[in-house]
């Protein structure tokens, strides 16, 4: 089948940082036990990896990394990629934990900016996907944040004086501006500072550039926001109806029968084996040659 790889594919360099982060640590003179504070990464792949290797990764969408943190007594904490609260950081100092910071260096940018705005006197509009854990870590700074994740939240907001608006890093770049537009016909005095890391932004105008195909198979873990994005990026601009798999076990071959040509493209935390896996199957498949149909 005809087989268009998008570039980029696989780690973005935050999440390459991060692996290699523990990768590097010397497990053994660590205090025990281990814990992540959430997904180092939203891929389970990865994750599945790091639990062999003895670390414990604490996930529950339903708490936040404060609410996680009280589940560790003792021991190593490790935050994630996603970056981090100063409360989190705090209660995780005042409970004698070892800690290791795997921030992404954008996603400390991105703080730093809100922080910036907010010792300026302004209040800030965040665009961030709810209980996403780099808007809750922007959300804690202050109650002068106010996340919001689509454009009609805007109408809710009353807010007086000088004003930011900003955005969580693996936001759909076309949402953003249409939000950030929006927002400025409410408040005209506002400032928006665009904080789209390079990852996302290369890999949702990758998609929007891509030639014309019948499908495209976004390869990415389903809790993946950015891998979420390039779907709605390919349906809403580029026009080419998506999928989100996670590997090659998600591909439905009655779905892919029906397709002459497709395109595949990964978030920036799929590992590029699960995305080449992917690929490989593709290229080799017939829709009229059930052989090419076994997934090995």
């Amino acid at each position: 089948m005809k087989t268009i790889k998008i570039t980029p594919r696989g780690y973005c360099h935050g999440v390459v940082s991060a692996i290699n982060t523990i990768t590097k640590l010397n497990k053994l003179s660590m205090p025990k036990p281990i814990y992540i504070l959430g997904m180092l990464v939203h891929n389970k792949k990865v994750i599945e990896n790091l639990s062999d290797d003895g670390i414990i990764t604490l996930h529950d969408p339903s708490k936040t990394r404060l609410e996680l943190l009280e589940e560790i007594d003792e021991g190593t904490v490790i935050f994630t990629a996603h970056g981090i609260s100063p409360k989190v950081r705090e209660r995780a100092l005042e409970k004698g934990l070892h800690i290791i910071d795997t921030s992404c260096k954008d996603v400390l940018k991105s703080q730093n900016v809100v922080q910036e705005y907010l010792d300026k006197g302004y209040s800030v509009i965040y665009i961030g996907k709810q209980k996403h854990p780099e808007s809750e870590a922007a959300q804690s700074i202050s109650d002068k944040v106010y996340l919001i994740e689509h454009l009609e939240e805007i109408d809710q907001l009353n807010l007086k004086g000088d004003i930011a608006l900003t955005n969580q890093t693996t936001m759909s770049m076309y949402d953003v501006y249409q939000i950030a537009v929006y927002a400025k016909m409410k408040y005209p005095q506002i400032i928006f500072i665009d904080e789209i890391c390079n990852a996302t932004r290369i890999r949702q105008e990758a998609v929007i550039k891509q030639e014309p195909v019948d499908h495209l198979f976004v390869v990415g873990d389903k809790l993946s926001n950015n891998s979420r994005k390039l779907v709605q990026v390919s349906i809403e601009q580029a026009k080419i109806n998506a999928t989100l798999i996670e590997g090659l076990d998600d591909l439905d071959i009655k779905q892919l029968s029906r397709y002459r040509s497709v395109s595949v493209s990964s978030g920036a935390s799929t590992p590029t084996r699960v995305t080449k896996e992917v690929t490989d199957f593709i290229e080799q498949f017939d829709a009229d040659d059930e052989s090419t149909h076994i997934k090995r």
